[in-house]
């Protein structure tokens, strides 16, 4: 039995990096997978790769920056498997470092709408399909950067931050409705664009010496979204190696 077995779980931007971990790591835990990001192509060969390994998952393409859109993604997986249990708000997007005097203000509408937007339409869905079916977990996509500021990069801070506030509020909101809605903070997490001597200087921040990956932050979430861990709610856990807690000696 897996810590997801039986459940029916969604997770958004799952054709790369930590959403793709993620949906395989739900798959093996027992969930049935719903997989959405808007390259079809690439979700529909993640989804290939899950139900060749024995799990089941379905792709849906989704531009999550439109309400219809997530509402499609959330009646997908309701039409499919019946009900929704859980759901991982992943999608999201960068942008490339400056000093905030110089991101632009399209530059600033377009990360919080790929990072604060998408986690708020797709919630306003699930939890529709969620109170109709009696309960369920919700887990969110901040970073360190929504726990403290971080240098080049105020647009994504502002959103990841914003995302926790969501978190919290609905966690206020629908505690008594037997939704519980978390989020979680990865900090840095190895990515094949990062270089190897960018790799080793990001890591000497990092107390335990090494970069994450998307499976260590994916079985985070699996817990997160577990029936172990019940009693968890409005709460960010960091994946980050320890880097928020101070500087290393």
């Amino acid at each position: 039995m897996g810590l997801l077995s039986g459940k029916v779980a969604i997770v958004t931007g799952a054709s790369r990096g930590i959403g793709e971990a993620t949906a395989r790591v739900f798959a093996l835990e027992g969930a049935s997978v719903v997989l959405a990001a808007r390259s079809a192509a690439e979700i529909d060969r993640v989804a290939a790769e899950i139900n060749s390994a024995g799990g089941a998952a379905v792709a849906v393409a989704a531009d999550l920056t439109d309400q219809a859109s997530a509402e499609h993604m959330v009646a997908s997986a309701v039409e499919r498997f019946g009900r929704l249990d859980v759901a991982f708000n992943n999608a999201g997007s960068g942008h490339m470092p400056h000093p905030l005097g110089e991101i632009s203000a399209s530059e600033f509408d377009y990360t919080i709408r790929a990072n604060l937007l998408t986690v708020f339409l797709s919630m306003r869905a699930e939890l529709a399909a969620m109170l109709a079916g009696g309960g369920g977990a919700i887990l969110n996509m901040s970073s360190t950067a929504g726990l403290q500021g971080a240098p080049g990069m105020s647009a994504y801070a502002a959103a990841k931050h914003g995302v926790i506030g969501l978190t919290k509020a609905a966690a206020l909101d629908y505690g008594r409705l037997n939704i519980r809605v978390n989020a979680i903070a990865p900090g840095p997490i190895v990515k094949d664009a990062i270089p190897e001597a960018a790799r080793e200087r990001i890591a000497r921040a990092v107390p335990m010496g090494k970069l994450g990956t998307g499976d260590e932050v994916a079985h985070a979430a699996a817990w997160l979204c577990s029936d172990q861990a019940s009693f968890v709610s409005g709460a960010v856990l960091s994946v980050d190696g320890g880097r928020l807690a101070g500087v290393p000696s």
